[in-house]
């Protein structure tokens, strides 16, 4: 039985459209979002935008606080350090279990991204990259760890918002999460340990220093 696909809503597309710009880093940490301004930038009504605003708070891209417009949050160095300090216990849990594995899924985000053309948004890169991830957390066959590794997607996201400085040759981050893909379908646990470990603190490591 083949069911309709939803037709994609103007609430959705404008929160598609801001999330681009949010992933993007057009959208800088602490710029106040205005439901008028933004209403009138997109020709949509306010309950519109207070709608994709809502669904963007929701995922944790953008915060709303009383008497105060919606905003992206600053993610502080000191915020990806503590992020990677929970990340890596729950990816060493993955490692293990998938040791010997090779998860197309992940595979396939990765070949996404690799096909992405040259000028592609930066919010693209971000979408495959989290895909692969997560791809690879849902091979593992545990609830209990999805929702774990869920609540930090968001504060993730954000995080890899400022990494686009860092990774201006797409082609390195490819090539860096192949090794990993690779890393783990070798079979070795220790070898697949150490390569998520290495992955984790790289990134974050270059963007300390950077900073």
């Amino acid at each position: 039985m083949t069911l309709p696909l939803r037709p994609l809503s103007t609430v959705d597309a404008l929160a598609d459209a801001l999330r681009g710009r949010v992933l993007s880093g057009e959208i800088e940490p602490g710029t106040p979002l205005p439901e008028q301004e933004i209403a009138a930038a997109y020709g949509v009504a306010r309950p519109t935008v207070r709608e994709a605003l809502a669904a963007l708070v929701h995922e944790g891209l953008l915060k709303r606080e009383r008497n105060r417009s919606a905003y992206v949050p600053e993610v502080t160095i000191s915020d990806l350090e503590d992020l990677m300090y929970v990340r890596r216990p729950l990816e060493d849990l993955m490692v293990r279990a998938l040791a010997g594995t090779r998860v197309p899924a992940a595979q396939e985000a990765l070949d996404r991204m690799d096909g992405l053309p040259a000028n592609a948004p930066w919010s693209d890169v971000v979408a495959e990259h989290m895909a692969l991830h997560q791809a690879l957390i849902e091979a593992v066959g545990s609830p209990r760890l999805e929702r774990l590794y869920a609540a930090l997607a968001a504060e993730t996201r954000l995080g890899l918002v400022r990494l686009r400085e860092v990774y201006k040759d797409r082609d390195v981050l490819v090539r860096e999460h192949r090794a990993l893909l690779d890393a783990i379908a070798d079979g070795s646990v220790e070898v697949a340990r150490a390569a998520v470990t290495a992955h984790l603190s790289h990134s974050w490591g270059r963007e300390t220093n950077r900073t």
